[in-house]
């Protein structure tokens, strides 16, 4: 089942990004639990969760971001897309990011956007056929430390 999160899943959140690049869940900290409320609060801000077999398998953010362009139209940004290593080929994250899909047609986005750091063949061909191409913009990012 694909819908939004419930705050009170951060814990199963954070486990999940153990399959995407983190190598511990963070401890518990009033940092932790700050960001939290502000994520969870941010109606701009989504994070859509796909369940099965009553765990969260997989997940994306998806968030909107306002904008003084394209008729002063949004655009949504799609990151940290993660599908638990068990369960992966069956669907899930497609499914989010057509949860993410809709969400941005009703906001009235002009444009959702992703960035991947993987160089996989079969990752470059789930985003292609989920409907994003890699030719219409050039990415460019400045890590801070």
């Amino acid at each position: 089942m694909v819908r939004e999160i419930y705050s009170s899943e951060l814990n199963k959140l954070l486990e999940l990004y153990l399959h995407l690049h983190e190598k511990e869940i963070p401890d518990t900290t009033e940092h932790l639990s700050k960001t939290w409320d502000t994520i969870t609060q941010d109606k701009n801000h989504h994070i859509i969760v796909n369940e099965a077999d009553g765990k969260i398998v997989s997940s994306c953010v998806c968030v909107i971001i306002p904008n003084l362009t394209r008729n002063i139209r949004p655009y949504a940004f799609i990151e940290n897309v993660v599908t638990h290593k068990d369960y992966r080929g069956r669907g899930y994250a497609t499914q989010c990011l057509n949860y993410a899909k809709k969400i941005a047609i009703k906001d009235n986005c002009y444009k959702m956007m992703l960035l991947t750091g993987s160089k996989d063949d079969n990752t470059l061909s789930f985003y292609a056929n989920a409907g994003y191409n890699c030719s219409d913009k050039t990415a460019f990012i400045q890590w801070l430390e």
